[in-house]
């Protein structure tokens, strides 16, 4: 059984169809990417399967349960977490604190919770900053804060918006090792990134949409070189670009 399954997900704003009839799957245990132009409606899809919107049709299944319906803080209960393409941590709470209140989630208790987020916190290389304000952060450092928000929830699954967007190649460098640890760990991930070099090294299967309707699916090679894909998305040059 996948630990996720979207079947005919559809969403509409307006005249601008977002989605339209997308099935989905996340094996359990996979590392899936999901790619696009901008304005595909990718990031529609993370908040159709997150709860933060509701589709006009379709169901979503989390671990065999239809989810649809539910809202986040419950969806991320039964073991989906989330981050967000543009990270907002509590700025007047400390890295610690902040991340604290997603281990909540998991543990009402206050020392538990306390003890949970200092661990994720060593986890993604930010235990010497956990006195310090979020507001004070770098961008990669809050990028990294962001990641430990959503795992100190204990997911099962967890969905990635564009966690490495704005990072110089060696702070990307470090994401995509902090997310082989988080795989490795045994949580199923799902990305969203527009660096293809952290997208073909990363993902075990790749699903590529363009204007709400999946265009193709498969292994990362495959995708590399799709004739639909080149044309919508990743062009000419990539193709031509020597692959590391």
């Amino acid at each position: 059984m996948n630990l996720l399954e979207a079947r005919g997900l559809a969403k509409r704003f307006g005249g601008l169809q977002a989605v339209a009839g997308l099935d989905l799957s996340v094996a359990r245990g996979e590392i899936l990417g999901l790619i696009g132009p901008n304005g595909a409606g990718k990031t529609t899809v993370f908040n159709l399967l997150s709860g933060f919107l509701a589709p006009d049709t379709g169901d979503i299944r989390l671990d065999g349960r239809s989810i649809v319906g539910l809202a986040p803080h419950a969806i991320c209960g039964l073991g989906l977490a989330r981050t967000f393409q543009i990270v907002r941590p509590f700025p007047r709470m400390t890295v610690l604190e902040n991340v604290r209140v997603g281990a909540l989630a998991r543990h009402p208790h206050a020392p538990d919770a306390l003890a949970r987020a200092r661990e994720v916190l060593g986890r993604v290389g930010l235990a010497a900053r956990e006195r310090v304000l979020a507001s004070a952060l770098t961008l990669a450092e809050r990028k990294r804060l962001e990641l430990a928000r959503a795992l100190a929830t204990e997911p099962s699954l967890l969905l990635l918006d564009e966690v490495m967007a704005g990072l110089n190649p060696t702070e990307i460098e470090t994401i995509i090792g902090l997310i082989r640890g988080i795989h490795r760990s045994g949580v199923s991930i799902l990305l969203i990134e527009h660096n293809m070099r952290a997208v073909m090294a990363l993902s075990q299967r790749i699903v590529v949409l363009s204007f709400g309707e999946r265009i193709a699916e498969g292994a990362p090679a495959d995708i590399a070189n799709h004739p639909k894909v080149v044309e919508a998305y990743l062009g000419e040059e990539y193709v031509r670009a020597p692959q590391a």
